[in-house]
């Protein structure tokens, strides 16, 4: 027999002393969501979240000591009509009066009327920090509802930076919340009709949970070096939860089927390492190395992402490899009580040869070249609207406008249209030509010509105490998202700013604000994921190459996966930049995708993707090693592996799923590509597609070494048991 593996000796010592591997694992877990909740969460500031030249922009104001403050907005309204000049005045007289007593609060605007005449506006910034402003607005919230109460006639809201921020956090923290209890009861379902017994569905959830609440801690931890994204809980969550019930599930499935068979306690969880304790470990590595390929892009959001999920990826990987054992070997016979009797009597007839799997697989393996070239075609076909997909930063406009405080937002943008967006235009020169940027500045030549800046309102400007950096602010009544505000950033930026500064030594300048931001964020997300698609690519290829020994089997993997990669995209493309699917979904389309989705969703396929082609082409290579024939041996392997796949498939499917029903469009475009991506890959590309590819290659999938030596012939083999441990 060959040498026990690590994954085989990590295994036997925690069933041989299960207490101490339990006890390791809930001190491990503690410790560590203990250390996060003390460390607590850093998240990054508007300076390390800027890049290309809207990030020179903030670079050019934070020299000049001119960070613009956090902002909040009192928003004073007539409950109907006209609003009552009186009426409002001392509303606002009272807004004014109780802000300036507040701490946080650094300087109250004169009031102004809208338009219309249907509204005045309070502006108040705050002191301190920009990027702290929606931990420290609670008391302006507070004043402002003190100064509703005392005019009931008239609807006071506040809305601003600070104010909105805290909004959608709390908007984030219910999706969190109903994500969380949605899924538990969804997957337990799925592990009982998997199982059939209560604790054995059990188990693979505790786990995964414990991997998420210690994954938590960790990257709370991790964020005093890399800034963690606002939504990294969401994220872990997520891929917590998928892949932890799945890796729990492998192991569990195969120790059950090796028990059948006679084995021995220890000896069944030998094997289960052995074989399905391989196929975690490499998918488990697989997933991190796809997602460390999101470093590439040289942004903190996609750092963040990628080291949340590694971290989680890897506690759920040493749970199913060290403690899950130590449980089986614990719980013994009890892992399948209490038995629930009509799904235990479906799922535990080992005698029985399974019938669907054998029924979808069969063109694939009577008419192999048929089969797969339909398939390919429609995959292809699901792809193609990918080509046409367009990429824009989360704004304003894709938040969900059932949040109060984006229903305020609202308001004010309508009632006062020069609150829409706001470029800023950030110049440094040397000091002794402070007059001429000014002037430059002020007049800026064709900014009145242009009609596209029609209805603009041009802030005075401000200078640096040195004379060296000088802001000027232009607002507009556009969407964020609109063309017309993305033209006149191209503008500002080809045309009226060079114009305006030309001539002045050392100048130099930069376009910023929302707008500008989106579409360097964009830019540069576009920009980045080739070289991140390469990087995945090239260490994928080489994992698998090393896992199997086999050049052929690592193309072939790359090439399903960027089918099943690319069906997801196109069909995001589908439902998300058209409309027809806002109503289905609960969603208001922008006519294009979230910028960081397509790159973080194609590293986290990449990665799930490998789950399924290790554990499936295992399987066949267990067939081939055995002495079957190419075609024999994808019949064994898929007809084995394919419950277990479907299984772990509709665990992941579930919880991607969950994401699409929540309110935030960032998470209803990942839970749609996500859930349609690994069901496309269990159903079509594991069942259909690779065993059709499988077998027309024949033994060359093997190329350029052997799956096994030194020949195919299962009489060489006298115990089968023996044999397996030494293929895999």
């Amino acid at each position: 027999m060959a040498k026990k593996s690590a994954t085989v000796a990590v295994a036997r010592w925690s069933a041989t002393n299960p207490w101490r591997a339990i006890a390791m694992w809930v001190v491990f877990v503690s410790a560590c969501f203990m250390v996060g909740s003390l460390s607590g969460t850093r998240q990054p500031t508007d300076h390390q979240l800027g890049m290309g030249e809207s990030g020179r922009a903030a670079d050019i104001a934070r020299l000049g000591g001119l960070q613009d403050p956090a902002r909040e907005n009192l928003l004073i309204e007539a409950r109907t009509g006209l609003l009552d000049r009186a009426a409002g005045q001392r509303a606002a007289a009272d807004a004014t009066a109780a802000m300036k007593r507040l701490p946080g609060v650094a300087a109250v605007a004169e009031p102004v009327r809208s338009e219309n005449g249907r509204a005045l506006l309070v502006s108040v910034s705050m002191s301190g920090d920009p990027n702290t402003a929606d931990s420290r607005v609670k008391p302006l919230l507070d004043a402002t509802a003190l100064i509703q109460q005392r005019h009931p006639a008239l609807k006071i809201t506040e809305v601003g930076d600070g104010s909105l921020s805290a909004g959608i956090n709390d908007e984030l923290g219910k999706n969190f919340g109903r994500a969380s209890t949605m899924s538990l009861p969804i997957t337990v379902l799925i592990l009982a009709i998997a199982f059939g017994a209560i604790i054995a569905a059990g188990v693979p959830v505790i786990l995964a949970l414990c991997s998420v609440f210690a994954a938590i801690g960790l990257s709370s931890l991790a964020s005093h070096v890399l800034p963690a994204s606002p939504t990294i809980n969401e994220v872990i969550l997520l891929m917590g939860m998928a892949v932890g019930v799945d890796y729990s599930l492998f192991y569990l499935k195969r120790e059950r089927e090796e028990r059948a068979k006679g084995r021995g306690r220890i000896d069944a969880i030998e094997i289960a390492a052995r074989t399905s304790g391989h196929a975690v470990l490499v998918s488990g590595v697989a997933v991190m190395v796809s997602m460390a390929g999101l470093y590439l892009a040289a942004d903190v959001t996609f750092a963040s992402l990628a080291t949340g999920s590694i971290i989680v990826v890897a506690v759920a990987m040493i749970g199913s490899l060290t403690v899950l054992p130590a449980l089986l070997a614990k719980l013994g016979r009890a892992m399948d009580r209490p038995r629930i009797p009509l799904l235990w009597r479906l799922t535990n007839r080992p005698e029985r040869a399974p019938r669907l799997w054998p029924a979808l697989l069969r063109p694939a393996l009577r008419r192999p070249g048929r089969t797969f070239v339909v398939t390919l075609a429609g995959l292809l076909l699901l792809a193609a609207p990918a080509l046409t997909m367009k990429l824009h930063s989360s704004t304003t406009d894709d938040l969900p406008r059932a949040i109060p405080a984006v229903q305020d937002y609202d308001r004010l943008t309508s009632a006062f249209r020069n609150q829409g967006v706001s470029h800023l235009v950030a110049v440094q020169a040397p000091s002794q030509y402070s007059s001429r940027v000014q002037s430059a500045l002020a007049r800026m030549p064709g900014l009145t010509d242009d009609p596209l800046f029609a209805g603009a309102a041009v802030e005075g400007v401000r200078a640096s105490a040195d004379g060296r950096v000088h802001l000027v602010d232009i607002a507009l009544p556009y969407s964020p998202n609109s063309k017309q505000a993305e033209r006149t950033v191209a503008s500002l930026r080809s045309t009226l700013v060079p114009q305006a500064l030309a001539g002045i030594p050392g100048v130099r300048y930069a376009v910023g604000g929302e707008v500008a931001s989106n579409i360097d964020y964009a830019e540069h997300a576009t920009q980045k994921l080739p070289w991140v698609m390469a990087f995945v690519l090239a260490l994928t290829f080489i994992i698998m190459a090393l896992t199997f020994r086999s050049i052929v089997i690592a193309v072939t993997a790359i090439a399903v996966n960027l089918l099943s990669a690319g069906a997801a995209f196109g069909l995001l493309v589908l439902v998300f930049q058209g409309r027809w699917a806002e109503s289905l979904l609960g969603f208001r389309s922008s006519g294009g995708i979230i910028a960081w989705i397509p790159m973080f969703l194609f590293v986290l396929l990449f990665g799930l993707s490998m789950d399924y082609h290790v554990f499936v082409v295992s399987r066949i290579r267990e067939g081939v090693g055995l002495g079957m024939q190419t075609r024999e041996a994808v019949r064994y392997g898929v007809t084995r592996s394919a419950g277990v796949v479907t299984s772990a498939a509709l665990v992941m499917v579930s919880v991607f799923a969950i994401f699409a029903t929540l309110s935030m469009v960032e998470f209803k475009e990942l839970g749609v590509g996500l859930s349609a991506a690994v069901l496309l890959d269990a159903l079509v590309v594991r069942i259909v597609l690779l065993p059709s590819l499988m077998i027309m290659l024949g033994r060359w999938n093997w190329w350029p070494g052997r799956s096994v030596a030194p020949a195919d012939s299962v009489s060489a083999v006298a115990n089968p048991h023996e044999r397996v441990l030494d293929l895999v």
